[in-house]
């Protein structure tokens, strides 16, 4: 079983079509249930999520139906009678999932940080394909469709996942030499990212690992342009010290990528 809860909520079984869910109420319950699975969901918490508005007067009656749609989903085709992995029990809902079942964003989460760790150790090869899969993964929004506090916090998280997995994917193709791809994924970093400084940086390390040190300068200004305009401050010493290393080095260093964001780094990624 595939789950997917970035961009169109599925769910597909090998050798059946893919199932969507249809309904705005069933696909965030859905969601919450899925991510909250190892301690389960309580029932007040799963309804303001599906209603972060306020609860209409018929809240319990109107939850259980969403729960029910969800239910119907969940149904494997080779689940047996009366069978079902979501139960109630003690105010809160438990989700139990198949031992082959996988969830995109999770499988995303544990691929960046396995490739933080091959990136670190110089194998490079493999962090580019963990990281190519996890972004494949990311492609879509978390409920775009959809607000409330719970939503919004999974949705920066995710998007958060999606930029480091483009900066390491950037990064570990310019120390491959793969110039196209190096400049293609920190280009799609900094377009949905424009002031984070690290997307910014791997840009800089793709132009220099493709030999265009002009470029590379000409990426520099643009940001320093950009930060004093929009936010009033100047690059980080990070991003200096990669352009004075730039001006240093007129001749490409392959291999030489800056490290990877922190996980816990702020939107511009100082």
């Amino acid at each position: 079983m595939l789950i997917r809860l970035s961009g169109l909520v599925t769910i597909e079984h090998e050798g059946f079509p893919p199932q969507h869910l249809s309904s705005a109420q069933a696909q965030v319950a859905f969601a919450r249930l899925i991510l909250e699975r190892s301690s389960g969901t309580g029932r007040d918490q799963l309804a303001d999520t599906i209603w972060p508005e306020g609860l209409p007067n018929t809240w319990a009656s109107a939850l259980r139906s969403v729960v029910s749609r969800v239910r119907s989903h969940l149904t494997c085709p080779h689940q047996k009678p009366g069978e079902t992995p979501l139960v109630s029990q003690g105010g809160r809902y438990l989700l139990r999932l198949p031992d082959d079942a996988a969830v995109d964003i999770e499988a995303a989460d544990v691929a960046v940080t396995e490739a933080q760790d091959a990136y670190a150790a110089g194998a490079h090869a493999v962090a580019h394909q963990l990281t190519a899969g996890a972004v494949s993964n990311l492609r879509g929004s978390f409920l775009p469709a959809h607000d409330g506090e719970w939503v919004c916090a999974v949705r920066e998280w995710v998007d958060e996942l999606r930029l480091r997995a483009l900066e390491l994917a950037s990064l570990s193709a310019s120390a491959l030499h793969d110039e196209h791809h190096a400049l293609r994924y920190a280009d799609e970093a900094v377009r949905r990212a424009p002031l984070r400084e690290s997307a910014h940086r791997c840009r800089m390390t793709a132009h220099t690992a493709a030999g265009n040190r002009a470029e590379a300068l000409r990426a520099y200004q643009d940001l320093r342009e950009l930060l004093v305009e929009e936010l009033g401050i100047d690059p980080s010493a990070e991003t200096q010290h990669t352009y004075l290393r730039l001006l240093r080095t007129p001749d490409p260093a392959p291999g030489a990528a800056p490290a990877p964001a922190s996980p816990r780094g702020r939107a511009a990624h100082r």
